[in-house]
């Protein structure tokens, strides 16, 4: 559709200064930094404006008084839920698998169109769906199902009740362990009049090579482009990724580490269990962040962080120690307050 009619769908004004930049083809949404001249854009906090310096894109979805300078704008009173618009009228809601054709003994169904490399072996019970590409070497574990357009390399191993969602690509000698799930929808709602309104997800999640995942581990696909987990990054149980997340190379996250979405993080971080990381932020290369810490800033390169909020790991020590003596400090204090009332009334 024309950038007009789009404009016109999502209830916004196109702001130009050519008036032929309103017949513009849109054919999707795109992050700024993946769009081009066929592509809206989003624009949620006005300090990223920067962003839009070098960014090649068709219009961007903003807020009355942010200033996009030489750039086409779709101005809106509400560009959250403008942008939630463009994505249903640009991108739509993702479809059901079509049936897929069991094998002779009925036990694994595997779609005629999906292509399976030579060595690997499709347990009983697997559910292989349209147009799937399965490497070399890789063996899928009972109960698993890998929907539509999934890819996946050579020697990857994924093991029982693991879900990969339709168009995910899976880089070589990936590990999923039982339970884990990739590509569902990401936790993108656009809450406009008191209701929260689903934004359709047309992204995808790509894992890198050499990344090992544990147990129920979630990765949440992108709302444009693509959600990344860098190569050799290895993640202990219950690990949750949110949408649109781009996690770097050799990162080790511990069990029940929560990231929110949009989040960068550098090469070789570490994270211990239970951090919870806020979304937007970028952690640098070899940022070390201890159990329980709650990230609320971005963390520099080679800085060891815990405590929550997050601080310098031992400035959080030093807080810890000193929490600890507290109801002996409290004690105290109330003894000295006794006596300074005693000193009040003698002196009376």
């Amino acid at each position: 559709m024309t950038l007009r009619q789009l404009a016109d769908r999502i209830g916004a004004t196109i702001r130009s200064a050519q008036p032929s930049e309103s017949e513009v083809m849109i054919e999707r949404c795109a992050p700024l930094g993946e769009a081009g001249a066929d592509a809206v854009s989003f624009l949620a906090n006005p300090r990223y404006v920067e962003r839009l310096g070098a960014a090649k894109v068709a219009a961007v979805i903003v807020a009355r008084d942010v200033d996009t300078g030489d750039h086409t704008a779709l101005v809106a009173d509400d560009p959250y839920f403008a942008f939630r618009e463009a994505m249903v009228a640009l991108h739509g809601w993702r479809g059901h698998p079509e049936e897929v054709a069991a094998d002779r003994d009925g036990s694994r169904l595997v779609h005629p169109s999906a292509r399976i490399g030579s060595g690997s072996r499709v347990q009983p019970l697997a559910v292989i769906c349209d147009g799937v590409t399965i490497g070399r070497d890789c063996v899928i574990y009972p109960h698993t199902f890998v929907a539509p357009g999934v890819v996946i390399g050579d020697g990857c191993v994924l093991y029982a009740g693991v879900t990969i969602y339709d168009d995910c690509v899976l880089g070589d000698r990936v590990t999923l362990h039982a339970g884990c799930c990739i590509g569902q929808d990401g936790f993108g709602y656009a809450t406009h009049e008191g209701t929260h309104l689903k934004i359709p997800p047309a992204g995808n999640v790509v894992i890198e090579d050499d990344v090992e995942m544990g147990a129920n581990c979630a990765v949440d696909r992108a709302t444009m482009g693509s959600t990344v987990i860098g190569a050799g990054t290895k993640f202990s149980n219950g690990v949750t990724v949110g949408h649109g997340c781009r996690i770097g190379r050799h990162n080790l996250f511990s069990g029940m580490v929560g990231l929110a979405g949009s989040i960068r993080t550098g090469d070789h971080v570490v994270m211990g269990g239970q951090v919870g990381v806020a979304g937007h932020l970028t952690i640098g290369d070899r940022a070390q962040i201890a159990a329980q810490a709650g990230v609320m800033d971005d963390i520099p390169a080679d800085t060891r962080v815990g405590g929550s909020p997050a601080q310098p790991l031992t400035d959080a020590k030093r807080r810890h120690i000193h929490t600890q003596r507290l109801p002996d400090l409290v004690a105290r204090l109330k003894q000295l307050e006794r006596e300074m009332e005693q000193l009040k009334q003698d002196e009376a």
